[in-house]
């Protein structure tokens, strides 16, 4: 019986929003607009930290770096502070290179931007890289053409070039690129490999680069910028504690920094970088969520009052129900179940909402989403306890009338 009861009230509910269709779509606005505003957000937030997480840090797990200063800096004090550090050069490169026995393989790179030129095309905006010969393979980059830098071209201070494939289709077209010259702030190269191709990040395309070995980079833009000393261990854990422990007793040493004084260098892991991202993005969900929270209960206020209204046009029908043997907490359920259909409908329309919107944004400029299950029942959990509680004052105004007053009510 009870599930017959039920069965009704969510009928009886249904077709109130389908006989008042414009009112029904301006009652659930709010709701729709709350429970979209959530899973956008989220779905968003959940894409950016696993594209974080596998592609802008993706260096791996086993994977840290030494640099002048921290991957992230959040004051203006601090950053003076790193600025007047003594910069990573390339003597400290091979020292940490020569005697890290932790260390799976070692690298260094330097970078700035910079003015490709190719025949008639050109870019002023590509990222110029100075990498040593074993870089690749740690910054994840694989050669898709041609071949990678060797130990001969560090050594000999080759005019190389590794260039992304930006490079190759805005400035080359079909052209192979294998063998040709180009020019990179007026210096020139013979392009020797391209890396594959990797999209973009957040909105920027991450092949617009151009590397030369490190050696040819020092000696072509002097030695004042700082160099970035990268580091795979051989194993995450305790491998990874070894060997960043190692590197950085290394570097104190080199650097005479004196006992109990703070490191004049930043250790920075995979972690350290996905953590601190993790941390921006739930403020940033966060603060969001908060005022989707708004718009969630100035909803539930519009629920509320529509459904005072329909107390009111169903006094008589509230009547002829008691008159008839209905309890109060039979109204009392019926005008709840009517107020949580309402509004899990709206939260039904604000999560397709969400979605479409976050995938239109995908599309439009890049920024990845991720579609999760516990957003989608926690925007309907939350669509469903709006409707309930502001459903609760019109749902026991209606079971307390009285039947004998109610049926005098005129239609």
């Amino acid at each position: 019986m009870a599930e017959l009861e039920f069965a009704e009230a969510v009928r009886i509910a249904l077709q109130s929003l389908w006989a008042n269709k414009l009112r029904s779509i301006l009652t659930l606005l709010g709701v729709m607009i709350g429970v979209a505003a959530v899973i956008m957000v989220i779905t968003l937030v959940n894409g950016a930290n696993r594209f974080v997480a596998t592609k802008v840090y993706g260096y791996g797990a086993d994977v840290f770096t030494a640099a002048k200063q921290p991957a992230v800096v959040f004051s203006d004090a601090d950053l003076e502070r790193y600025n007047k550090r003594r910069n990573l050069t390339l003597d400290d490169y091979r020292d940490v290179a020569g005697k890290c026995r932790d260390c799976a393989t070692t690298g260094a790179m330097i970078d700035q931007q910079g003015k490709v030129v190719y025949g008639n095309h050109s870019s002023s905006d590509t990222d110029v890289r100075g990498w040593t010969w074993t870089m690749p393979p740690i910054y994840n980059i694989n050669i898709d053409r041609g071949r990678g830098f060797s130990p001969v071209d560090d050594a000999h201070h080759s005019r190389v070039a590794i260039i992304g494939y930006d490079i190759v289709d805005n400035q080359f077209g079909l052209d192979d690129p294998i063998g040709k010259e180009l020019r990179v702030d007026g210096i020139q190269y013979v392009i020797i490999g391209v890396g594959e191709r990797k999209g973009k990040t957040l909105g920027q395309s991450q092949d617009n680069w151009v590397a030369i070995p490190l050696t040819t980079y020092l000696n072509t833009y002097g030695s004042k910028q700082s160099l970035t000393i990268y580091a795979r261990s051989r194993g995450v854990g305790d491998p990874l504690a070894l060997a960043s422990g190692e590197v950085r007793s290394i570097l104190r040493a080199r650097r005479h920094d004196a006992p109990g004084a703070e490191d004049s260098f930043s250790i920075d892991t995979n972690e350290t970088f996905v953590g601190i991202w993790q941390r921006i993005s739930s403020s940033f969900a966060a603060v969001f969520v908060s005022l989707a929270a708004i718009s969630l209960v100035v909803g539930g206020i519009v629920i509320m009052n529509i459904m005072l209204v329909s107390v009111t046009e169903r006094t008589r029908e509230i009547g002829l129900r008691k008159a008839l043997g209905a309890r109060r907490d039979d109204v009392l359920l019926q005008f709840l179940i009517e107020s949580a259909t309402m509004s899990l409908v709206g939260g039904l329309m604000g999560v397709a909402g969400g979605i479409v919107f976050a995938k239109v944004i995908t599309l439009a400029v890049g920024f990845p989403s991720d579609i999760e299950f516990w957003p989608v029942l926690l925007g309907l959990f939350a669509a469903a306890g709006v409707g309930i509680f502001f459903g609760i004052y019109p749902a026991r105004k209606a079971a307390r009338l009285d039947p004998i007053v109610a049926l005098r009510s005129e239609m």
